[in-house]
């Protein structure tokens, strides 16, 4: 395994739980060694003021070197990458490239992990469906409501699920990903997505960047929109520091 310094790509130190000067991210981001459920990791990044985005309206505003090589290293290391479409959208997501991830954390896998998105409407780029490998097709995760011309063009390209019927179940969303054996969900939001995700207490772990920047109060929080109120306690697993942009992990409160 390549470690950062070999790479020459940002380095990043522990500050806790125990002071390092170096650390290997897919170490430090290893999933659990057996899983018999899907895990469920979210990786999202706010400003130093609680920010979900910066002034153009896009996460990458807050982004940076050591933020983009810490959300390689997690694609790297899952089995699929969960998205709402809104997010997807507005990002300009694509299929996941190979440059993209470390390639040897992907042995007996492939290549890429697959997308999944999570539409009601099926307003979806369509080169986020055509473009994708076959051995890592794009998931869409819709309802039984959704446009019916729009899922049957999908499906020329896509793997079509349906996972609801007015809106996509969270729960259902994890069964259709652990029936392909996608057990390592990373979910990259957005707000509302992960308010979804977090209101059905599927959550297993945030991992959050803090960027040194302040946003000012228009930018929405990591969690946003209308799902129920919920709270979760999380633990501080560790935290990690590279050029100033803070590397917080938390996972689930064990339950007293």
């Amino acid at each position: 395994m390549s470690s950062l310094a070999e790479t020459g790509a940002a380095r990043f130190r522990a500050l806790l739980p125990h002071p390092e000067p170096e650390v290997d991210l897919a170490t430090a981001y290893a999933y659990p060694a057996v899983l018999d459920r899907p895990w469920l990791r979210a990786n999202m990044i706010a400003s130093a003021d609680g920010g979900a985005w910066g002034r153009t309206g896009h996460s990458g505003d807050l982004s940076s070197a050591g933020d983009r090589r810490a959300m390689s290293v997690l694609r790297g290391l899952c089995d699929v990458v969960l998205a709402g479409a809104g997010t997807a959208r507005i990002e300009g997501y694509r299929p996941v490239r190979a440059r993209e991830v470390w390639g040897q954390l992907r042995a007996g896998r492939s290549a890429t992990p697959p997308i999944a998105v999570v539409s009601r409407t099926l307003d979806l780029n369509p080169s986020l469906l055509s473009q994708a490998p076959e051995d890592a097709r794009t998931i869409v995760l819709t309802t039984e409501s959704a446009p019916q011309e729009r899922r049957r063009h999908a499906a020329r390209d896509a793997d079509v699920v349906v996972a609801g019927e007015e809106t996509v179940r969270p729960e259902l969303i994890m069964s259709a990903l652990a029936e392909r054996g996608l057990l390592r969900v990373l979910t990259e939001g957005g707000p509302h997505l992960l308010a979804e995700l977090t209101s059905a207490g599927l959550l297993d772990e945030l991992c959050l960047t803090v960027s040194p920047h302040l946003a000012g109060p228009e930018p929405a929080r990591i969690v946003a929109g209308d799902a129920p109120s919920h709270t979760q306690d999380m633990a501080l697993a560790h935290v990690l520091e590279s050029e100033g942009t803070l590397f917080l992990r938390y996972t689930r409160a064990r339950e007293n």
